[in-house]
C-alpha cells in the first residue's frame, strides 16, 4: 500500500485542492495474498484477491460509502458517518470470512478508518485524517477492525458498545499519540474477551421467544440464532411483508445477551418497553426485556410486528 504522505505531497504540487466536511476514511487490506501467490501460483492468486476485492467494494457501496481507489491489494474508501464505516467493516469481515479457501490458504482482511476532516480533489482525498487511517489499518491483524479513540467516541451506542481500547502509537506530523481501538465484529471463540474477568462467569439462562401472529418460537441454547425475513431459511421465520428483504436480520445468543444483527436495505425498528423506537441499518442491537420488532419500517405503520420477551 502506498504511503499516503507521498500523495499528499504529489497533490500539493498539482494546486490547490478543496477542503471538505469530516469524512470517515477507510482502508480494507487483504491479509494472506503473499503466501497465496507462492502456494497457488499468480493466476489463481489474483482471481482470489478481486473476489475479496469485490467483496469489499459491494460492502462499502450497500454500507453507504464509496470506493475512492484500489491500491494492490488494497481498497480505499469513504463514508459520511462513523457509524455507516463501522457497519461496513464488519460486513467486509463477515464476507471475507465465508470465502472458501484457496489452495489451502484462508484469506482474511484488516480495516482501519478514521473520522476528520480531509482535502479533496478529482474524486482523491488527502490530508491528516486519510494518514491516521492508514496508520490505522498499518496496525491490524488479519481479522482486525481498527479505529482511533477519537473516532470511537464519534461513533452512535450500538457500536460504541462492541469496542474496546488497545494502545496508543505515535503518527508523523500528529504532536501526541493516536489511542487505538477495536470493533469487535465476532464474538467466536477465539475472541479476545473485553472484560476479562467474565470469561469464567457461567452464561445466564436466558430464553428468548419470539411471537409472530399464530406462530411462536423459543430459544435457549448457547449457541443458538434465528434468520428472519420473505424468504424460508432453515430454522427460519417467514415475515410477509413488502418492506422486508429476503434475509432481513439475525438473532443470534451471545453468552448470556440475545443480539439482533440487521442485514436488509430498508432497517429494523426496534422497540423495547418503555424506551424509543431504534432503527438499525447493518447495526447490532442487544434485545431486553419485552418488545416488537418490525421490518423495513416504523413498528406505528407497520403491518407485521414481531413480539419478543427476554425470560
Amino acid at each position: 500500500m502506498a504511503d499516503p504522505d507521498e500523495s499528499d505531497a504529489a497533490a500539493d504540487a498539482k494546486g490547490t485542492m478543496e477542503v471538505t466536511r469530516n469524512t470517515a476514511v477507510l482502508f480494507a487490506d487483504v491479509s494472506g495474498s503473499t503466501s497465496l501467490y507462492e502456494t497457488a501460483g499468480d493466476a489463481v492468486a489474483v482471481e482470489a484477491i478481486e473476489r475479496c476485492l469485490a467483496a469489499m467494494r459491494k460492502a462499502t457501496e450497500t454500507g453507504g460509502g464509496r470506493v475512492v481507489k484500489t491500491i494492490g491489494d488494497a481498497i480505499m474508501a469513504l463514508f459520511p458517518t462513523s457509524d455507516l464505516a463501522a457497519g461496513a467493516a464488519a460486513e467486509m469481515q463477515h464476507a471475507i470470512d465465508q470465502l472458501l479457501p484457496v489452495a489451502s490458504t484462508k484469506l482474511g482482511v484488516r480495516v482501519g478508518f478514521h473520522f476528520g476532516p480531509v482535502m479533496q480533489r478529482d474524486g482523491d482525498v488527502f490530508g491528516d485524517t486519510v494518514n491516521v487511517a492508514w496508520r490505522l489499518v498499518e496496525q491490524a491483524n488479519r481479522g482486525q477492525i481498527i479505529t482511533s479513540q477519537e473516532t470511537m467516541a464519534d461513533l452512535g451506542p450500538v457500536f460504541r458498545a462492541w469496542t474496546r481500547r488497545l494502545y496508543s502509537i505515535p503518527v508523523k506530523g500528529k504532536a501526541s499519540e493516536v489511542e487505538l481501538c477495536e470493533v469487535i465484529w465476532s464474538q467466536r471463540a477465539d475472541t479476545t474477551a473485553i472484560s476479562r474477568h467474565r470469561e469464567a462467569a457461567k452464561p445466564a439462562q436466558v430464553i428468548l421467544r419470539l411471537k409472530y401472529g399464530e406462530l411462536e418460537r423459543r430459544l435457549r441454547r448457547n449457541p443458538d440464532s434465528i434468520t428472519i425475513g420473505r424468504e424460508l431459511s432453515p430454522g427460519g421465520m417467514v415475515v410477509d411483508d413488502a418492506n422486508a428483504s429476503r434475509l432481513h436480520c439475525t438473532i443470534e445468543r451471545r453468552q448470556d445477551r440475545w443480539v439482533l444483527i440487521d442485514h436488509s436495505s430498508n432497517g429494523s425498528f426496534v422497540s423495547v418497553e418503555g424506551e424509543p423506537e431504534v432503527m438499525l441499518r447493518r447495526e447490532e442491537f442487544t434485545l431486553r426485556r419485552h418488545g416488537s420488532i418490525s421490518l423495513g419500517q416504523p413498528r406505528a405503520s407497520a403491518l407485521e410486528v414481531i413480539e419478543f420477551f427476554c425470560d
